[in-house]
């Protein structure tokens, strides 16, 4: 095999690259026999001055020289002169120089001018159009790929896989979905056939056109296939995507968990995601350790929203003194004073009265609450309990004047004024009794003096 045939495959396996990875592999054995094929053809059929130049450019395209190269190929090139054969076999080494020199633009128009021959023969024409093609395809003239891989499809019996995968690509960037997805099926239909591997890259273009169709049970069931085969973050994210659309949520929360499980979780907001699943399923106590955990390591901010996530999950959990820290923190950092509240609330659960009516009164005082007549009433509720009933009298008043909160403001008032009236009857009693005994002892004294 020469060099220039090698150079001439590296040179298109780059531009493979860029397209689909393996589009031009699948060419090579057809490339390799028509360039054989070529060769035989043209020392039968050229001219030896013709075949004498063409040999010199060749070494020429080894030495890597390729302007001199070039000035022989361009010198050569006369259609007044060369048959159409040689015009063809000309040609076909002026694209490949200057592909090589890195003017893709030259190559085109060399190729454009060459499959314009009348009887440039079938196997070249082909090739070449498939070369155009891929050129097309890296130059983003996607309206001219089309064309070109048409024409080829029209002329080739047997396609690779790749050759549809290509063509995929072109409707990918035309943005035609519906025209994606049969080509990417049936290139896998084809290696299949051929007993060929099915890349993840196709099964990735696959699913990006399912997605845009908005099919998310394929979206789904193409995360399942990358996933056994290829195991990979973004595709258990994918997927959990794929059931929040279609409504599974068991499904996505043992997707994330899958994904958690195996450390793949790395950002804040992954993390977090996590642990508002666990939330969701009902199971706190994870989500509460999770967070705790990235916290500490610095993973999750510690800022006044996941403070308020840490401190649900650890009140769900009936951990009411694990949430206490978190609830002081997110109320530091918070502007307004609902996470205050929420703070005496959970005071008023532990029966720490003084710190509910401290922590209520904060709130207050920041405002920004969205139910004031509420915080009036938890105060109302730790005063009562400190046994302060004319300021919690005074909350509750305050609570009364929005009407939804009126009726049970007003059965605490009642309440307390009852509690009162009992405590000063209670007082009475006392003192009355207490006279009594006064009265008693002064009788005993009095006797026993006489």
């Amino acid at each position: 095999m020469t060099r220039q045939r090698l150079s001439l495959r590296i040179c298109f396996a780059i531009v493979c690259a860029l397209l689909v990875s393996g589009n031009v592999h699948a060419q090579r054995a057809n490339d390799e026999a028509e360039a054989d094929n070529t060769k035989t053809k043209q020392a039968e059929a050229v001219s030896k001055e013709v075949y004498d130049q063409i040999t010199k450019a060749q070494e020429l395209v080894e030495a890597e020289d390729y302007q001199a190269a070039l000035r022989i190929l361009e010198r050569l090139y006369n259609p007044d002169k060369l048959t159409e054969y040689e015009q063809g076999n000309v040609l076909n080494y002026i694209g490949f120089v200057h592909y090589n020199m890195g003017n893709v633009q030259r190559a085109l128009a060399t190729y454009e001018k060459m499959i314009a021959i009348p009887s440039l023969e079938a196997q070249l024409l082909k090739s070449t159009t498939y070369t155009l093609a891929q050129l097309n395809m890296m130059e983003e003239n996607y309206d001219r790929t089309l064309q070109l891989m048409q024409n080829w499809f029209r002329m080739e019996t047997n396609p690779q896989p790749e050759a549809f995968i290509l063509m995929a690509q072109v409707y990918y960037q035309l943005q035609d979905y519906d025209a994606m997805i049969p080509q990417i099926e049936r290139g896998m239909d084809v290696a299949r056939e051929k007993e060929k591997e099915i890349k993840e890259d196709w099964w990735v273009l696959l699913n990006f056109a399912y997605f845009q169709k908005e099919n998310y049970a394929k979206v789904r069931d193409i995360q399942k296939i990358l996933l056994e085969n290829w195991p990979n973050k973004n595709y258990w994210f994918s997927l959990a995507g794929a059931y929040t659309e279609l409504g599974e949520d068991n499904n996505l929360i043992a997707a994330y968990d899958a994904a958690y499980t195996q450390g793949m979780l790395e950002k804040e907001n992954e993390f977090v995601t996590m642990a508002q699943l666990y939330l969701q399923r009902e199971v706190p106590y994870k989500a509460a350790k999770i967070l705790t955990e990235e916290m500490e390591s610095g993973t999750v901010e510690e800022s006044a929203r996941n403070y308020r996530l840490l401190s649900q999950a650890w009140m769900l959990s009936q951990e009411d003194r694990k949430a206490i820290p978190a609830l002081q923190e997110a109320a530091r950092l918070s502007d307004d004073g609902e996470l205050d509240v929420r703070l005496g609330n959970t005071y008023l659960n532990l029966g720490e009265y003084a710190e509910c009516a401290k922590a209520v009164r904060a709130g207050l005082r920041k405002g920004g609450l969205k139910n004031p007549d509420n915080a009036q009433i938890s105060l109302g509720m730790c005063l009562y309990n400190l046994r302060e009933y004319s300021d919690a009298i005074q909350s509750f008043e305050a609570a009364a004047r929005v009407s939804k909160s009126r009726s049970i403001s007003n059965q605490w008032i009642r309440v307390i004024q009852a509690d009162v009236e009992r405590n000063r009857q209670i007082r009475l009693a006392e003192q009355a009794a207490r006279k009594k005994r006064e009265e008693v002892q002064a009788r005993l004294a009095k006797r026993q003096r006489i």
